[in-house]
């Protein structure tokens, strides 16, 4: 069960917005992805995290796995191929979901910065089903924040992390650059970052 916030302001331009996804946390899950949460789903590529045909993750996991940034993508047509990136997750152990199951967004678009968390996550009990999990990351500002304030760790800079005790085990919180467009950083730069994990 998530933590509830604040109602959201503006009234006017105000959409709330449950989670559209349930957590994928396979049983060998060891690293946890968590970002802020979905963008609307006319923006979706397909129906799994990181949907947006512009956000970049899926490119960082191919070129840091694969050495290629398309390996993901549907040839031809503008989306990324689901059923491929579940299999991966899956051998690799990779688990998502993000810091928010219910918000306020205040514009119609992806942007972290128009959206309010009404109800957090709750990252201690996502964790409860990853036994083996002691690697928790965030992509981005808004899901580094949130988790923060479940935490009682130091901000990481980017690229790095901080460690301690947490939710009942060890754990390492990774703080990496967001995977959107709009972060100011190259895909390759951006999957030097993300390497560190691997």
């Amino acid at each position: 069960m998530g933590v509830c916030r604040f109602s959201c302001i503006f009234a006017s331009t105000m959409t709330y917005e449950n989670h559209p996804l349930q957590p994928f946390l396979p049983p060998n899950g060891h690293i946890l992805f968590l970002g802020s949460f979905p963008p609307p789903r006319e923006r979706w590529s397909m129906d799994f995290f990181y949907p947006n045909w512009i956000n970049d993750f899926w490119r960082v996991m191919g070129l840091i796995h694969y050495a290629d940034a398309r390996h993901f993508e549907v040839e031809g047509e503008k989306r990324f191929d689901r059923d491929r990136i579940i299999r991966f997750a899956e051998r690799e152990g990779l688990a998502f979901f993000d810091t928010a199951t219910r918000v306020c967004r205040l514009r119609d678009n992806a942007s972290d910065d128009h959206l309010q968390i009404v109800e957090a996550t709750d990252i201690g009990g996502l964790l409860a089903s990853l036994p083996l999990c002691h690697d928790v990351v965030t992509t981005g500002g808004k899901a580094s924040e949130e988790l923060q304030s479940q935490l009682e760790f130091a901000m990481p800079k980017i690229g790095e992390y901080v460690e301690g005790e947490a939710f009942g085990r060890r754990l390492r919180w990774w703080r990496m650059p967001s995977t959107s467009r709009a972060y100011p950083l190259r895909l390759e730069r951006k999957s030097d970052y993300y390497r560190r994990l691997f």
